[in-house]
């Protein structure tokens, strides 16, 4: 199946589905393709996800802030590092700083 881009055996020829996969088979190539495309869906439905909690935490944050406290709640913060820390492990910590940092101060 031919790709766009050329192989780095033969510079000007078409790259196949084998080229860019990286397999050796084309029964693996086909594997590959396949769950490459469900994990973009996947990842679509993060991002959008994501997105979502966005917009919540804008809500909460709004509220926060017209009723006089601060934009942030740092015991709530902690409780979501320590969520994502349960759930995945140290990189679940990382996660979880990025989403915080994705979820404040949008307002």
């Amino acid at each position: 199946m031919p790709v766009r881009g050329s192989a780095p055996e033969n510079p000007g020829a078409p790259m196949t589905t084998l080229d860019v996969t990286g397999a050796r088979t084309s029964e693996a190539a086909d594997v590959i393709t396949g769950a490459r495309e469900r994990i973009d869906a996947l990842d679509d439905r993060i991002i959008g996800l994501i997105q979502e909690r966005m917009a919540v935490s804008a809500v909460i944050q709004e509220a926060r802030i017209t009723s006089g406290g601060r934009r942030v709640n740092l015991s709530r913060e902690m409780e979501v590092l320590g969520h994502y820390r349960d759930a995945l492990g140290k990189p679940g910590t990382s996660l979880a700083l990025t989403l915080l940092e994705l979820c404040r101060g949008r307002i």
